[in-house]
């Protein structure tokens, strides 16, 4: 099974080898041995190790023409519990007449970086021979500190992985500089879900769903316009009272199974549809408005500080949309109305300090823009993340949950349940900027570097 073109791993030279995922490791380990116990020296009688015998260990394979054999790596989870999206690479060998010129050894490398992304991995390390840490760098991986193996000198190297920083980029960077001089909200709400109107105890919220969405898969469009803004006034600590959509389909046919979605979900979650506008012959578009109450002061997303324990309310039941596997989760359209609302009232019981809806940011790109807003930056730690069984890491801190809501607010200040769903202590506010994921092993690696939106922080923390 070819796993990927090995031209482009080679930087375009015509291949005198292929790259495989393994299925029978005998030549891998005659290989190792050769290279690793009796031209090395590194180990004695074998250099088998309990990844060799984890199951969730994959080895790739560089083969010739004749199929023998000329390369291999490992790579897999770090931990022996839960695959955390922490993954290890390592046992790299090369056949002495496959190296130096051929590109076996780079092309492995690179081939092991493109799987462990794929695979949702968003820590990838690698322990190399101090004579080999020239090549990682070169093929661009970052040092991480000097070690020492079977008293040889090796280097602890990292694949950057910047899947969220590209999606925080793709969906957020840019409206700092897009909504200069409109001050959404008002003073002292910034970046917030929804926002609250002045003279009133009304929280209003708007979000649009993005065409090709309405195009490919009309009722669910439908049903997520719906789900959004609710969540949005969720955030806020407000109960929905209605809707307004604005609707553009090609026709009839296409109008009727949008609003079918949108009836379905107004009606699940108790939000009647008030009125809107519906055209037709045009390009598919959908933008929902929602009105909630508030009994009280609105929640806001940038009431967070230094110190304040970051929390993840989600639900973990459902799975992945059909079509939309890895980036949303349908952990809505099965529930109770009275499951929709006990969710949906979370924050205004809870009533933390600062409170936002996980968006299509995902749930690091979301925390970003909290802790933006509260002038600070945020730790995340990843082994504490309520997680689906199955899921890979990277995909669940970068889709979107259905419901999700993260909250900052002082140590000991216990939330009220959120019916079906599960929450968990997962991080905190600190001095700074941007975000850090926490691993096990206590290595922060930066997800985020700084701020999310560009939008600045909701107030200075020497206001506080």
């Amino acid at each position: 099974m070819r796993l990927l073109d090995v031209p482009t791993l080679t930087g375009g030279r015509r291949p005198t080898f292929t790259i495989e995922r393994a299925e029978d490791l005998d030549g891998y380990r005659r290989l190792r041995r050769a290279v690793f116990v009796e031209e090395q020296g590194l180990f004695a009688g074998s250099d088998l190790d309990d990844r060799d015998a984890d199951p969730r260990t994959v080895v790739l394979l560089a083969r010739d023409r004749a199929g023998t054999v000329v390369g291999g790596v490992r790579l897999g989870p770090a931990t022996d519990g839960p695959d955390l999206g922490w993954w290890t690479g390592g046992r790299l060998a090369v056949a002495p007449p496959w190296r130096a010129t051929t590109g076996v050894g780079p092309a492995l490398v690179r081939a092991a970086c493109a799987y462990a992304e794929n695979a949702g991995v968003l820590r990838f390390d690698a322990t190399v021979q101090h004579r080999a840490a020239g090549m990682f760098r070169r093929l661009g991986w970052d040092t991480v500190r000097p070690v020492t193996v079977a008293g040889r000198p090796h280097t602890v190297m990292r694949w950057p992985i910047g899947r969220i920083a590209a999606l925080v980029s793709a969906t957020k960077r840019d409206l700092g500089a897009l909504l200069t001089g409109l001050a959404p909200g008002g003073a002292g709400w910034v970046g917030d879900d929804g926002a609250p109107v002045p003279g009133s105890d009304l929280v209003a919220a708007c979000d649009a769903i993005l065409p090709s969405m309405v195009e490919r898969d009309p009722e669910w469009a439908g049903w997520c316009g719906v789900l959004v803004n609710v969540n949005d006034l969720s955030a806020m600590g407000a109960t929905p009272v209605g809707l307004l959509d604005a609707l553009g389909a090609r026709d009839r046919a296409s109008a009727a199974r949008v609003l079918a979605g949108v009836r379905a979900a107004a009606n699940a979650y108790g939000a009647p549809v008030l009125g809107g506008h519906t055209q037709l012959g045009v390009p598919a578009s959908l933008a929902i408005t929602a009105l909630g109450t508030v009994d009280g002061s609105p929640v806001p997303g940038g009431g967070g500080a230094p110190g304040h324990e970051v929390r993840l309310t989600v639900d973990l039941g459902g799975g992945w949309r059909p079509g939309y596997t890895g980036r949303q989760w349908d952990s809505s359209s099965t529930r109770t109305t009275a499951d929709l609302r006990a969710m949906g009232a979370f924050v205004g019981a809870y009533r933390p300090a600062a409170a936002k809806d996980v968006s299509m940011a995902g749930v690091v790109g979301t925390l970003g823009m909290l802790a933006e807003a509260g002038g600070c930056r945020a730790v995340l730690d990843v082994a504490a993340v309520p997680r689906p069984d199955g899921v890979p890491t990277g995909d669940w801190l970068t889709c979107f949950p259905g419901f999700g809501m993260l909250t900052a607010a002082a140590p000991d200040t216990g939330p009220p349940t959120a019916g079906p769903a599960t929450t968990a202590i997962c991080g905190a506010l600190e001095t700074g900027s941007g975000v850090a994921l926490r691993w096990p092993d206590g290595e922060l690696t930066e997800a985020i570097a700084a701020g999310v939106t560009n939008l600045g922080a909701a107030h200075p923390q020497e206001d506080r």
